[in-house]
């Protein structure tokens, strides 16, 4: 690998990015934990919980987008050695996240009853993701400080306290779902709305974590020194929002593609449960590395090196494809011990067969769009990356999946062809616009 990029530079780039990957690995082995320990219940509970998640990343995504925010800022300034500054991102992150929380938490809780039979009509998928999803929603003001959190430690070249904790908060969920999915140590046996409660309580347990780590590692930079000014929270709204409008597209647009596949058959939308999980955690290195180029382009351009800034976007992506690659094998050389795990009925199995061995095939590209998306996030080009990802998502891909899928009948496999290509655009226009450079002007 160090023919392809500098040693002096792997090793900056694995640094950073090695214990943000560790931290998202562990945060999708353990959707993989909960998908095989619901699986365990039958197709409806696994696809009740494959919709109540996508729906609550859909519900707090408004709230995402501060990690984007927080860490472009912080890095600036970090790069501008503005050290007692450089946490008061972070303070506006986690007010934003405080006054917008409670409110959107009540008023989604209440509506979930009425609108999950919009997203699937079956009686028994709904009779377990209701309270499954409600449960979940609980959490929206954790895991929003906990994304603030996120963009700061990475921003500030201190990922190994998020890494560590998320291993302690995932470890904890996993003993939480064996004792509130299963019924053990007296507690009532729950099923799918348990796996809920495990996920709610430990995202807590992770913000009393990050609070304690702040007061530790971040007083010196400012943290928690009183409120940030009107200005600057507005500012910081200005930065994150495209982010979170994305992420709330990009979120909406998974449920939309529950909804087609649904469209379809049960079983194929257990078999997407499924695809979709093992596939994020396949790419989840490819987004540490591109939260990595994130923080080192923000540190560059900080400094006003911009040369050293696109140097960095086009370092880390090189690193991506080459780790992401060898990650697609096991997919595409042996789908059915990878899917064995997680799915247990034959016809299930079969039908995911060949979409496991895309993702596995494709990986590698996705790695491009990936790294260079999150270079350009970093760069605060947020509102051109917002573009191009709702436009291909909504405009292109979803219409044609429904056409493709239940119209024409080329079911699950269809639509796991046609989102190949879409990424694979995606890929090609980030990878255009990361070297046309105009990214290099916007001032954060």
């Amino acid at each position: 690998m160090t023919l392809l990029v500098g040693r002096e530079r792997l090793d900056r780039i694995l640094m950073l990015a090695l214990p943000i990957i560790g931290g998202m690995v562990s945060q999708n082995v353990l959707n993989l934990v909960d998908t095989a320990m619901v699986g365990t219940l039958g197709n409806a509970a696994l696809a009740a919980v494959g919709i109540g998640g996508f729906a609550n990343f859909f519900a707090m995504s408004a709230l995402l987008g501060i990690s984007v925010g927080v860490q472009a800022t912080a890095s600036r300034r970090k790069g501008q050695g503005r050290h007692a500054e450089v946490a008061v991102p972070l303070n506006e992150g986690l007010l934003i996240v405080l006054l917008a929380a409670p409110p959107l938490t009540a008023l989604l809780y209440f509506v979930v009853p009425v609108i999950y039979p919009y997203i699937n009509s079956d009686p028994t998928v709904i009779e377990q993701g209701v309270p499954y999803l409600q449960i979940r929603l609980l959490a929206i003001l954790f895991v929003g400080m906990n994304f603030a959190f996120r963009g700061y430690w990475n921003a500030v070249d201190m990922s190994k306290l998020y890494m560590g904790t998320l291993v302690t908060m995932h470890s904890v969920n996993i003993f939480l779902n064996w004792v509130f999915i299963f019924g053990n140590l007296g507690a009532p046996a729950l099923g799918a709305a348990g796996a809920g409660l495990a996920s709610s309580l430990s995202v807590a347990l992770g913000t009393v974590s990050y609070f304690g780590l702040g007061l530790k590692h971040a007083r010196e930079a400012g943290f928690l020194h009183g409120l940030p000014g009107r200005g600057e929270v507005l500012r910081m709204i200005r930065l994150s929002l495209p982010n979170s409008i994305q992420n709330l597209f990009f979120s909406g647009g998974f449920l939309a593609l529950y909804w087609v596949v649904g469209q379809v058959g049960t079983s194929e939308l257990a078999a997407a449960n499924v695809l979709i999980n093992v596939m994020l955690v396949a790419i989840l290195p490819g987004i540490g590395l591109g939260l990595a180029a994130a923080t080192l382009v923000g540190q560059a351009l900080g400094r006003g090196d911009h040369e050293d800034a696109r140097r960095w976007g086009w370092d880390v992506t090189r690193v991506a494809v080459l780790g992401l690659a060898v990650l697609g094998l096991p997919m595409w050389v042996a789908p059915d011990l990878v899917l064995g795990v997680f799915l247990h009925d034959p016809a299930t199995l079969a039908l995911a067969r060949v979409p496991m061995r895309l993702v596995g095939a494709l990986i590698a590209v996705e790695a491009v769009g990936l790294v260079l998306m999150n270079a350009l996030l970093g760069a605060g080009d947020t509102r051109r990356v917002m573009r191009v990802s709702i436009g291909l998502q909504w405009l292109l891909f979803l219409p044609l999946a429904y056409l493709i899928g239940p119209v024409l009948g080329l079911g699950l496999l269809g639509i796991w062809v046609l989102q190949g290509g879409y990424r694979g655009l995606m890929a090609f226009i980030f990878f255009r616009m990361w070297r046309r450079g105009r990214w290099t002007h916007i001032e954060v």
